[in-house]
């Protein structure tokens, strides 16, 4: 059988091992090498159970003709060192690995909050926009650096082709990221004078548009997501999930200080993907003849099935008897904010 041999790391979970799956039942592909610390479920690809920051990884990689990097750890409750360790240096392996194993294209998974949420930004962005995000979001600052990586790798490793995939807001899998929890409060956080525009990806649209890659049917900076966007307006419609409506200043300093004490895990800096676009146009994946199947409509409808029954307040995950507490009025970071923010104030004034 003619056709790659592709290597995917992360593969035994999430969009890995989705992707594994395509993979190994593609005609178009010769063999799929897997490679995570546990055994995945799909029988078909040979499985190397190792970390991808060992550098014995090298020797499994001999032989294979694309390596698609899904190890990363994006988790919200994982300790922000730790994560960057695990993410930078496993990059920094696979690329220097492939290398040496004679692979000759790594593609590379990040985000399209690369670009970050502005409220100059132009409507969609294009693949080439200037990447003008900064590290202040969960691991944002990991998917910088993955960048940066991605730009020096050729340079150092003369015939390695490295290509970048930037999906919107992930939807699918069990995706689990400070976006997709922002849909799990019974108010919609809306920061006052700013402009949200929501593009999501479902999984198997970004899984789709990495088959593309591995087949060479495109390469370089990919975005990915669904056509268009959807207005906060809209959202808000199609969700029945109510806006709050509060200053910036309010919203942003909550979130400041409740990350800062520990009682959410999502830093200030999240709070910007709800605040200003970041659309994409995709424009590279579609002139190459690639097409999301689902709608922003419909993943958002995904979404919205997939976190019934949750509870979430600022990020954080309550059960259902905190939740039962809390009720709407302490769900969104505006509230508790706004309610430190008036405390402080009547103590001043009594001060006074």
């Amino acid at each position: 059988m003619r056709g790659p041999v592709v290597a995917v790391t992360g593969a035994a979970t999430g969009v890995g091992a989705l992707l594994t799956e395509r993979l190994a039942a593609s005609d178009e592909v010769r063999q799929v090498v897997a490679l995570d610390e546990r055994r995945g479920e799909c029988a078909d690809a040979q499985w190397h159970i190792l970390d991808v920051r060992d550098p014995a990884i090298a020797e499994k990689l001999r032989g294979v003709d694309v390596v698609v990097h899904l190890a990363l750890d994006l988790d919200l409750e994982t300790d922000p060192a730790a994560r960057t360790a695990y993410n930078v240096r496993g990059t920094q392996t696979v690329l220097t690995a492939a290398a040496a194993a004679g692979v000759h294209r790594v593609v590379l998974c990040t985000s399209a909050m690369v670009y970050g949420a502005l409220p100059d930004n132009e409507l969609p962005l294009s693949e080439d926009a200037e990447l003008r995000a900064t590290a202040e979001a969960t691991g944002v600052g990991d998917l910088l650096e993955i960048e940066r990586l991605a730009r020096r790798a050729p340079r150092a490793h003369p015939g390695l082709n490295v290509t970048v995939v930037r999906p919107a807001v992930l939807v699918g899998g069990g995706t689990d990221t400070a976006l997709t929890r922002y849909f799990e409060s019974p108010r919609l956080l809306v920061v006052a004078g700013s402009r949200p525009a929501w593009q999501f990806c479902h999984v198997e649209d970004l899984c789709s548009a990495l088959e593309y890659a591995v087949l060479e049917k495109v390469d370089g900076e990919l975005a990915v997501g669904c056509d268009g966007w959807l207005e906060q307006e809209e959202v808000e419609e199609l969700s029945g999930i109510r806006r709050m409506e509060l200053p910036s200043a309010v919203a942003l300093g909550a979130a400041a200080r409740l990350h800062r004490i520990g009682l959410t895990p999502s830093p200030a800096g999240d709070l910007a993907y709800t605040m200003y676009p970041w659309v994409v146009s995709g424009s590279r994946l579609h002139d190459a003849g690639w097409r999301p199947r689902r709608t922003n409509e419909e993943v958002l409808a995904e979404l919205l099935e997939e976190v019934s029954g949750r509870h979430t307040v600022a990020g954080r995950r309550l059960g259902r008897k905190d939740a039962t507490a809390a009720g709407a009025a302490g769900a969104t970071v505006a509230l508790l904010g706004a309610a430190a923010v008036v405390r402080r104030a009547r103590k001043a004034r009594r001060r006074v």
